[in-house]
């Protein structure tokens, strides 16, 4: 797959109804979007539980603006903190994660003025806990415990083991 024709961009309105599309079903979105997200969801809770203008949120697209993938970052804890990671069903498996992850740690620790990243996913995510573990997120302990997120698996990265060409 020729990532170089990717691009990583602002996320576009015109592909919220895509984006909402790749979660069907309640344990989809809530492994995405984590156990607060509510389901079966409108546009406008959509919206709301994503945080769409609040969080910085970022698209790939390939040479033909189709949705590949989605991520939004934001400062925590002193973290360029990756938030709401998903990539089209169909290119799973495939690097687009990867490449998506290594953009939004590139351009938020720019725009935040850090060096450290961090994200929060569900323990059973197995596909997704390898590809933090791939590119040099570890699990951590959760620095304030009064605002721990149960459920989750908190991981850190300062380092990250691959570079976006």
């Amino acid at each position: 797959m020729d990532q170089g024709a990717f691009k990583f961009r602002r996320f576009d309105d015109a592909h919220l109804a895509h984006l909402m599309g790749w979660f069907a079903d309640e344990s989809a979105c809530r492994s995405w979007g984590g156990p607060g997200f509510r389901f079966p969801f409108t546009e406008t809770t959509f919206r709301e539980d994503t945080r769409f203008g609040t969080l910085r949120t970022w698209s790939l697209v390939d040479a033909e603006d189709e949705l590949l993938a989605f991520g939004q970052y934001y400062l925590r804890v002193g973290r360029c903190h990756l938030a709401h990671l998903a990539v089209k069903p169909e290119f799973r498996g495939h690097r687009v994660g990867e490449r998506l992850v290594l953009e939004l740690c590139r351009v938020g620790s720019g725009e935040l003025r850090v060096d450290s990243y961090s994200l929060f996913v569900m323990p059973d995510n197995t596909p997704a806990l390898r590809l933090y573990d791939r590119i040099g997120f570890a699990p951590a302990a959760y620095p304030d415990p009064s605002l721990k997120i149960e459920g989750m698996v908190y991981m850190v990265a300062s380092t990250l083991r691959c570079n976006v060409a």
